[in-house]
């Protein structure tokens, strides 16, 4: 899946609020466009993330009228809220250090769960390149829509990223992702309209 790359491209000396706002202003369009789909279908959605920490979470706030259809979520940073909170299998946290394609996946279907909504999506992964991820960066996540895995991808960035911009362009990747499922179900809600 191609999505157009960010427009963000910070060094450490332009890191700074300036950055971060610019950051939110080009996410506005699609923020805007989600929030209004998701009030269009009277649908709802939650998070679990680690790796965004608390990112995603961040832009749907930002969304108009987003108590209508954004519900919570959790920030499972560690193995311990990955295993208490969000109910994933403790051997395979500790075998995968929290972060694969299985456990993106159960933390969408839990989160859901557990705060009863339409729409979830997960994420985990790393922000830092660590002995546990070979040096490299990379993140799973998955979008699931009444109970069913709809979408589960890995997202790998370079390994000299920033480690806010890796939790940025994350976030960014995963709302436009985001976005073509809504479209998506909107195309079968008028087809099933129209038959």
């Amino acid at each position: 899946m191609i999505l157009k790359h960010s427009k963000i491209d910070l060094t450490r000396e332009q890191l700074h609020a300036k950055s971060f706002i610019h950051f939110i202003a080009e996410l506005q369009n699609l923020l805007n466009y989600i929030g209004n789909h998701l009030q269009n279908l009277h649908q709802t959605v939650s998070i679990a993330e680690s790796v965004t920490a608390g990112f995603l979470q961040f832009s749907f706030s930002q969304m108009k009228d987003s108590s209508y259809f954004f519900k919570g979520g959790l920030t499972a940073y560690s193995y311990d809220e990955k295993i208490n909170l969000l109910n994933i299998d403790r051997e395979e946290v500790i075998q995968k250090d929290g972060v694969s394609y299985a456990i993106a996946g159960q933390m969408a279907l839990n989160v859901a769960q557990l705060y009863q909504t339409d729409w979830s999506i997960a994420v985990t992964g790393y922000a830092n390149p660590v002995k546990e991820s070979d040096y490299k960066l990379f993140a799973y996540f998955s979008i699931c829509y009444n109970g069913e895995i709809l979408l589960t991808e890995r997202l790998d960035l370079h390994s000299r990223t920033m480690p806010l911009k890796a939790q940025m362009y994350y976030s960014e990747f995963i709302l436009g992702c985001f976005k073509l499922e809504l479209d998506k179900m909107t195309d079968k809600e008028n087809e099933r309209k129209s038959s």
